[in-house]
């Protein structure tokens, strides 16, 4: 049997540090066996040990760490609209953050730029260090005070994240040019004002955590596409009498009217009608299937032309299209090898690069000499660096370097983002990828197996050949006929028969007493003559001969096209063609996946003519 964890989202984590720190502070409540944290997905999975968990203590476990966790909900499913808004107005948060930084760094930058570049410190250095202060202190105490809590509270938690190294360079840039100013009056050190550095550096780590939040939120909007496909509304039959409920109401069992068009709103068997239904939501096949009376039908796709009575046979998260969704957050919050690897790495990584970062500092104060050198070599390549500078300036210059440098940390965000990124653009391009480490294996990938329709071809019929075979009747006519048996037919073939006619601005007459005959074709009034079109067997039970009929359309099958035969009163009139044709770019995709190495394989589960005439075309 296999164990079901309990699922909490957690907020506030930003990196592989963050991720540690909660692993340890659930791991540390009573009766948690296993703690598994996904950074990309913001959950956490927790295995207990059989009793049951306190919600409260993992609540406050975590909260004391600096994040906060989400009790665990039964109805996931019906939070998942309210989960995907509240990532938007997580991406709408940042992106102000972010705005806000700029919009008080680029007057610092503006102002730096004599300064730096020209030694003009405008119109004094007292006003130029006390501004680049004032200006630095909103940017990190009130846009950047989230980074500093949560470097401050991982600290507390002896799990130091990737803040910790923003808020030490930003705050020590800041401390230079509180020195700085005070140096105008008092007897400290001359050291040069990164204040405005310190600025910049929190504007750039805001940027960098509105693209990583972007990310996210794509990944989501993915989900949410998926959502947007189930029907809201279901019409019950209860006592005879159809009511339209919310489709949350429905239970299995419940009957339900499914009228033309309309989506069927859940997982159910047919009882009465028979109708084509447009399953391409679930399988990509583009033509409707029939279905009759004890067939299985999937919920969010369209019914066609018929009246359907469903009897529901599965609901809520028990329907395709919510394994679908279940599929994708699964392949979202799956760790794939590469990032157990950056997860190891990065639990020792803030750590280490503060412990470069004091060695730098202490380097440099106490060998100025030899460091001094490098700083000499470093000027002819580096305009910035200014070896004239005192030593107290020129190493905290290179320490807050290094761990503004090292802040970033790529290894530790760019892993799971990929995967949250890679499995989300997937979902929005029909490509379900129900494991993670599918993303990393693609590049041992040699064999591409495509499906045919939809996919190497356009998806949807058209006609392709028309073959009169009665005397006086022309390619014009016979469309005509046809097309006006076909008018209010649902069926996708007929379908491209009346649109056929329609391109051809050729006017149709009205259908009188048309009867649909699934896997035959259609009958029809028209001017007042029996008009079929369908199969063979059609024209056989409608007395037409077959004899002229039989070597076109033996031609045409072999091509690979749908063949129908048209009759008017049991004479043979001739037949249409109707295939679905090869994207335009098919070809030319096929012959690049051929030259990065690939083979290319088409499955189909059409007969072998037709897959060996769309192969040969492309």
């Amino acid at each position: 049997m296999v164990e079901e964890p309990v699922v909490c989202d957690i907020e506030g984590m930003h990196c592989a540090g963050c991720v540690a720190s909660v692993e340890k502070a659930i791991g540390n409540v009573p009766g948690v066996r296993r703690v598994k944290v996904n950074l990309a997905t913001e959950q956490a999975y927790i295995y207990s040990e059989g009793a049951e968990l306190d919600v409260d203590v993992l609540i406050d476990s975590v909260d004391k760490a600096g994040y906060r966790l989400k009790p665990p909900s039964e109805e996931r499913s019906r939070r998942r609209e309210e989960i995907l808004a509240e990532d938007q107005r997580k991406v709408d948060e940042t992106a102000r953050r972010m705005y806000w930084a700029w919009g008080l760094s680029i007057p610092i930058i503006l102002w730096m730029i004599p300064e730096m570049f020209l030694g003009i410190s405008w119109p004094s250095r007292a006003v130029f260090d006390l501004g680049m202060v004032l200006l630095a202190v909103p940017v990190l105490f009130w846009v950047g005070w989230p980074t500093y809590r949560s470097a401050w509270k991982s600290t507390l938690n002896l799990s130091p994240n990737m803040d910790v190294l923003i808020a030490m360079g930003s705050g020590a840039s800041l401390l230079t040019g509180v020195v700085a100013v005070l140096g105008h009056w008092l007897p400290l050190p001359n050291i040069l004002n990164y204040a405005g550095v310190g600025a910049m550096i929190m504007a750039f780590h805001l940027t960098g955590r509105y693209i990583e939040t972007k990310s996210r939120g794509r990944a989501s909007q993915a989900i949410k596409k998926l959502l947007t496909l189930e029907a809201r509304t279901a019409r019950l039959i209860v006592d005879k009498q159809d009511i339209e409920v919310p489709v949350d109401e429905v239970k299995v069992g419940d009957l339900m009217l499914v009228r033309p068009g309309e989506k069927i709103p859940t997982d159910g068997e047919v009882i009465e009608g028979t109708s084509a239904v447009d399953e391409s939501l679930a399988t990509g096949e583009s033509i409707p299937v029939t279905k009759a009376p004890g067939d299985s039908v999937i919920g969010a796709t369209i019914n066609g032309g018929g009246v359907l009575k469903v009897r529901a046979t599965g609901v809520g998260e028990e329907t395709f299209l919510a394994q679908v969704i279940r599929l994708v957050e699964q392949a979202q919050a799956s760790e794939i090898p590469i990032q157990q690897f950056a997860d190891r790495v990065t639990a020792v990584f803030v750590p280490t690069v503060v412990m470069i970062a004091l060695s730098t500092l202490v380097l440099w104060l106490l060998l100025p000499a030899a460091m001094g050198s490098v700083a000499e070599w470093a000027s002819t390549r580096l305009p910035w660096v200014d070896p004239s500078l005192g030593t107290v300036s020129l190493a905290l210059f290179a320490a807050i370097a290094v761990l503004v440098i090292a802040c970033p940390c790529a290894l530790g965000l760019a892993t799971p983002t990929a995967l949250m990124v890679g499995s989300g653009m997937g979902a929005e391009n029909g490509v379900l990828i129900r494991r993670g480490e599918a993303i990393q294996l693609m590049k041992n990938v040699r064999v591409l197996l495509l499906d045919k329709t939809g996919t190497i071809t356009q998806g949807r019929p058209v006609v392709t050949d028309i073959h009169p075979v009665a005397t006086g009747v022309d390619g014009s006519e016979l469309i005509r006929l046809a097309a006006s048996a076909e008018r209010n037919s649902e069926h996708p073939i007929g379908a491209a028969i009346v649109s056929h006619a329609a391109e051809e601005g050729i006017e149709l007459e009205e259908a009188v007493g048309a009867e649909a005959s699934a896997g035959l074709g259609i009958v029809a009034t028209v001017e007042g003559r029996r008009i079929a079109v369908g199969t063979l067997a059609l024209m056989e039970k409608e007395g037409a001969a077959l004899e002229p009929l039989l070597p076109v359309l033996r031609t045409l099958e072999e091509e690979g096209k749908t063949v129908v035969a048209v009759s008017a009163d049991g004479t043979a009139l001739g037949v249409i063609a109707v295939a679905d044709p090869v994207k335009p770019d098919s070809a030319r995709a096929i012959a690049e996946l051929k030259r990065m190495g690939l083979e290319p394989v088409m499955l189909t589960g059409d007969n072998e003519s037709t897959a060996t005439a769309i192969a040969r075309q492309v």
